[in-house]
């Protein structure tokens, strides 16, 4: 029996379909291929098997000359490993061409003073390295003996070729303690920004022992951890895949007597990192879920899904293009009205600026438009709250 909260049980509506907003993000999965045997994704003989049915140059291409259709996206290449795929730079020229900004999503084990000056030549505006740990023993666990060493390698080739470059780390049980010394390695090596993404169980996450996972009161720390360290102003931090982070920004920032949040940033902090090399397009701070509304993901097959923790295809761009996928997808446009939300994601009083996560209340539940499941906020609205 469901334990989730209904503000009018038994009537719940889907509203009118909005226009479609413009795109603002496009995650692309260039490739299933990798150099890495990480224990928690595919093993390298599964990659390299499935790299075959990646989107052909002359495919991709006319995704990429679709875009501007859709507004002006920024295009996030990423894997696999994207720096395995052979033509990853004419791709990010073809980008560059038609006014996108690019950005490159790696592991940076393949990365030298060579390949940074390719990825700076290309055009690319970031480059992101994920490292799952702050330290040697922490990251390698994951990823494979060396690949901590490597990484680092390639983040200070690019840094010192010029790039502005990004730390993504996924947080979970094994690391949440360690967020101080990650913040100081960002801090280290000259990061511009440092984002943190909480697990989301789908996909390859499935596999992984529910034990590793948060709990929502361990969420709500990381998440004022991440508000408090942001204050600093030092560089760009963003809670990924936890949209309630912009209810505690509004929370915090009231009992705080700081400025609401705009756009780009909050609490008078700046929006990148003060050595300049930051970009105000990769920065934008909007709301929670954007899953639909100003974002989306292309598997390495063309198919599109409303983000890349939302398995729920809204059709394929080698059958129809993006921006009419965008445009009329039924997926994307219920996602897109707070209205259709359930339980008590459709009480809060925050809905508006969170929505919660969709694909953490698919992996729940089975239905994206359910409650948020690592949410331990309750809402003044929620039925039977006296503080209504």
């Amino acid at each position: 029996m469901s334990t989730s909260l209904e503000c009018f049980p038994g009537s719940r509506k889907q509203a009118a379909s909005p226009p479609a907003p413009p795109l603002r993000l496009l995650f692309w999965e260039t490739t299933t291929g990798c150099n890495l045997a990480c224990i928690h994704c595919r093993r390298l003989e599964v990659s390299e098997e499935l790299s075959r049915l990646d989107l052909s140059t002359e495919q991709s291409i006319a995704m990429i000359r679709s875009l501007p259709e859709t507004g002006r996206p920024i295009l996030v290449f990423s894997g696999g490993e994207p720096l395995k795929r052979p033509d990853i730079f004419e791709l990010a020229a073809a980008a560059t061409a038609v006014g996108l900004p690019t950005a490159l999503a790696t592991n940076g084990t393949l990365v030298d003073a060579a390949v940074a000056a390719k990825i700076v030549a290309a055009g690319f505006r970031r480059v992101s390295i994920s490292f799952d740990g702050p330290d040697a023993p922490t990251h390698d666990f994951f990823r494979g003996a060396g690949a901590f060493d490597k990484s680092i390698a390639g983040f200070k080739a690019l840094r010192d070729a010029g790039m502005s470059m990004q730390i993504n780390t996924t947080i979970a049980k094994h690391n949440y303690r360690k967020l101080d010394q990650t913040y100081r390695l960002a801090l280290e090596l000259g990061a511009d920004a440092l984002h943190t993404f909480m697990l989301v169980p789908v996909g390859c996450g499935m596999s992984l022992d529910p034990s590793v996972m948060l709990s929502a009161e361990e969420y709500e720390q990381t998440l004022n951890w991440v508000y408090d360290r942001s204050l600093e102003g030092k560089l760009h931090l963003k809670a990924t895949c936890a949209p309630h982070y912009f209810r505690i920004l509004r929370q915090r920032a009231k009992t705080d007597g700081r400025p609401m949040p705009t756009r780009h940033g909050h609490g008078g902090a700046p929006s990148a990192h003060p050595t300049g090399h930051g970009d105000s397009d990769m920065t934008a701070m909007t709301k929670g879920c954007l899953a639909g509304q100003a974002v989306c993901f292309v598997s390495h097959t063309g198919e599109v899904f409303p983000c890349g923790y939302l398995p729920v295809s809204s059709g394929n761009v080698k059958e129809k293009p993006l921006p009419q996928i965008w445009r009329d997808s039924a997926i994307f446009a219920n996602l897109r009205g707070e209205s259709n939300l359930g339980g008590k994601c459709g009480c809060c009083e925050f809905s508006k600026v969170c929505m919660g996560c969709r694909a953490r209340a698919f992996s729940h539940t089975g239905d994206y438009m359910a409650e948020e499941p690592n949410c331990s906020f309750v809402s003044a609205r929620a039925p039977g709250n006296r503080s209504q």
